[in-house]
């Protein structure tokens, strides 16, 4: 089975997720500590996601 992408993008929706969450969660509490593993979460998942488009659009 050849990788179009589809892993990397449902990992980063899952960073993505996990990130807006944690970073919500930091906000509420007024815990930088928390924001920050956040937005690196949503960073990370950035960069997953615009790997799995250059795999797709690589196979097409």
């Amino acid at each position: 089975m050849a990788d179009n992408g589809l892993g990397d993008k449902i990992k980063a929706g899952v960073n993505k997720a996990k990130g807006e969450i944690k970073d919500q969660i930091g906000n509420a509490k007024n815990d930088p500590g928390l924001q920050a593993e956040g937005k690196a979460d949503k960073a990370k998942g950035a960069v997953q996601d615009k790997i799995g488009d250059l795999k797709n659009k690589d196979k097409h």
